[in-house]
């Protein structure tokens, strides 16, 4: 049994099977040290308008016990009770470091990072998102949301938290290619878990001690990641990834 399973999701844009989720239940009920996560992009909504009512599948995603997600440029609205609404479904983390907003108008159960205790294993988890909107946007003067550089915001904050944790991973909604430039400019991810650009990475994909995986799209697939520390002080990793095809 592995020390550390991460299954995980991305871009599922609304469409979350029950067989997904049955299969879901299965991988998490195996046993041994699990995380659940998403890179973002579950919703269907689209950028500009909300559900007034939440959005459905992020209440499904609370049941099967999602421990975190990335938020994606679905789940962001650039109005306050448009970002309220389509997180407010959410029983647990939507992660976005890179999102700054003036006073107390950011959600919540929206936060940069979370630390979970897994039987003595500290797996910090820090979120990550495609900026939607930038200092230099008109659309800056009407809403009280700006993001960051993702790669400058993780630079500020690995250093910080890798001392918190002893496997620290980013969940990312800003694609492979700003995934690659992450693991390539910012030391002491151990490993990346993307989204946003759907791609279906079947083999784990290193840049330098980073390890980096997503899952494809629209639930085709589930993505089951495993984690060997075989070091006492968890400095030495051993990760595979494998994508369940659930298109079957």
């Amino acid at each position: 049994m592995p020390d550390l399973t991460i299954l995980h999701t991305n871009d599922l844009h609304g469409k979350l099977t029950d067989a997904v989720c049955k299969t879901i239940i299965r991988e998490k009920n195996v046993g041994g040290r699990v995380l659940l996560l998403d890179g973002g992009d579950a919703v269907s909504s689209g950028n500009v308008y909300f559900r007034p009512g939440g959005e459905p599948i992020l209440k499904r995603m609370t049941e099967l016990g999602y421990h975190a997600m990335a938020m994606g440029n679905r789940e962001f609205h650039f109005m306050e009770a448009g970002l309220k609404s389509k997180t407010r479904q959410a029983g647990f983390p939507i992660l976005a470091a890179n999102l700054q907003g003036r006073g107390d108008k950011i959600p919540d159960g929206v936060k940069p990072s979370v630390l979970f205790q897994l039987d003595g294993l500290r797996v910090g988890v820090f979120g990550l998102t495609v900026p939607m909107i930038t200092q230099d946007m008109t659309i800056r003067m009407l809403s009280p949301y700006c993001f960051d550089n993702p790669i400058t915001t993780a630079a500020r904050i690995v250093p910080k938290l890798r001392k918190e944790c002893d496997f620290l991973i980013a969940l990312t909604h800003i694609g492979f290619r700003q995934d690659m430039e992450l693991a390539t400019s910012v030391d002491g991810i151990d490993l990346i878990v993307g989204g946003h650009s759907h791609n279906a990475i079947k083999e784990v994909e290193y840049f330098g001690r980073t390890a980096v995986v997503q899952a494809g799209w629209w639930g085709h697939y589930l993505g089951r990641t495993e984690i060997e520390l075989t070091s006492d002080d968890y400095s030495d990793t051993q990760i595979t990834t494998t994508l369940i095809d659930m298109r079957t």
